[in-house]
């Protein structure tokens, strides 16, 4: 009976100084270190970023708690296809670049099998202050990993240019139409730019996929057959599609001006620059390296400008919000020095490190605090009913695929919307 009193009240005590740490920590805003400060170990970070200066910023930060603990980030080769064997090995990493298809995909069970349950409230993550659809837990209520960036589709838009000309950033599809009509009147010879050389990332699937997420948010069964790249659904593609065509028809979008652009990152952001491009048509990813590159054109330096990153309205109600994880973290629950992996978690996890570090790196947080970045402070203005989350909804990267090529192929002009519609399933 003693022992089991004592492991009783041994349980409560952890529980309310698990409670006690956090609730200081939330009252203070500060990070309150829980472990030895002068615990000394090493914690190694795996992931497919050739480089991580963010995370490797917020290393330093964690090491003013604790100065002997040695932080490293690394990119594997073959990252996706070696990441059971690493997990198994004699060096494997604390925590890992994760997606939510490994969940469900048998070639990484073992890699599930690694995964720590983050939603545990004795490891203290302030999850109330990332944005509720970038949290899937499983069919348990566990949560397997935890999302560090996150990604949209819009469009930068420059502001100084729109004030110039008399005109407001359009925020419904009658008012992107009258825009685009000013703007093209002025002289302007695409007023909407973005790369469409191919269609990995061309500017077709950003204007169209947000409109298809949306048809399948309000329809499952629609949704289930498109998910089956059934041919029955390729009705959910034809509104977007439409859309895109009558702004590429108009003359709004000049295919043969973005083709002159060679890449949908570093070219995209260069080619806004010039400062003669009211809209470019991008994804978070590629606002990313708008600061860096910057001091990188000639044409900015010398006439610098303000811009945004704004949604897409192609419908009258305005734009969507595509809200999805870009990066997120998993933590091996068998590796080495467990308890001080936690701890960075619990440090790097919370609304003012995440928002340090996508600031650094101009990504999209994945807080509540989306107006923290005055870039990307449009998309917080966008009401919930108009937030979708595709892998909440039950998107998977089949659907994509067929959006992806379809849309491309009937930009191009290589087939009609018809034609598209029937033939879905099979791009």
């Amino acid at each position: 009976m003693k022992k089991m009193l004592c492991a009783v009240v041994t349980t409560l005590v952890a529980i309310a100084l698990t409670a006690c740490f956090t609730c200081v920590q939330a009252e203070s805003g500060k990070f309150q270190p829980r472990l030895d400060k002068d615990t000394s170990c090493e914690i190694k970070v795996i992931g497919t970023y050739s480089n991580f200066e963010a995370l490797e910023a917020e290393f330093d930060r964690f090491n003013d708690f604790y100065p002997d603990v040695e932080l490293s980030y690394v990119k594997p080769d073959d990252y996706n296809n070696l990441l059971g064997t690493v997990l198994e090995s004699n060096n494997a990493p604390n925590i890992f670049f994760s997606s939510q298809w490994m969940c469900s995909n048998e070639k990484y069970q073992q890699v599930s099998d690694h995964m720590e349950d983050l939603s545990d409230p004795a490891l203290g993550l302030e999850l109330d202050c990332l944005r509720s659809g970038l949290l899937n837990p499983d069919a348990d209520g566990h949560l397997m990993m935890v999302p560090v960036f996150a990604r949209n589709y819009g469009m930068l838009v420059n502001n100084d240019l729109f004030a110039k000309e008399g005109l407001q950033v359009p925020t419904t599809w009658e008012e992107l139409l009258a825009v685009c009509e000013a703007f093209l009147g002025k002289g302007y010879a695409s007023p909407m730019m973005g790369y469409s050389a191919d269609a990995s990332g061309c500017l077709m699937n950003i204007l169209v996929y947000p409109e298809v997420v949306a048809v399948l948010a309000g329809d499952p069964e629609a949704l289930q057959a498109a998910n089956a790249t059934d041919s029955s659904a390729g009705e959910c593609m034809r509104h977007g599609l439409e859309s895109m065509m009558l702004l590429i028809g108009s003359g709004y979008i000049n295919l043969e001006k973005c083709n002159e652009i060679s890449d949908n990152y570093t070219q995209v952001i260069l080619r806004f620059f010039e400062g003669d491009v009211p809209m470019m048509i991008c994804t978070g990813d590629t606002v990313s390296g708008t600061k860096k590159r910057e001091s990188q054109s000639e044409a900015f330096s010398r006439a610098p400008f303000t811009y945004s990153f704004a949604p897409i309205p192609l419908s009258e109600a305005g734009g969507y919000f595509i809200d999805s994880p870009s990066i997120q973290f998993s933590v091996n629950k068998t590796c080495q020095n467990l308890d001080m992996t936690n701890e960075f978690m619990r440090f790097l996890i919370t609304r003012q490190e995440l928002n340090e570090m996508a600031s650094l790196k101009r990504l999209v947080t994945p807080t509540k605090d989306l107006s923290f970045d005055s870039v990307y402070a449009p998309f917080g203005q966008v009401p919930a009913e108009r937030t979708l989350c595709p892998e909440i909804i039950g998107i998977t990267d089949p659907l994509a695929v067929q959006i992806r090529n379809a849309s491309f192929q009937v930009g191009t002009g290589a087939i009609t919307i018809d034609e598209a519609v029937s033939q879905y399933g099979s791009f």
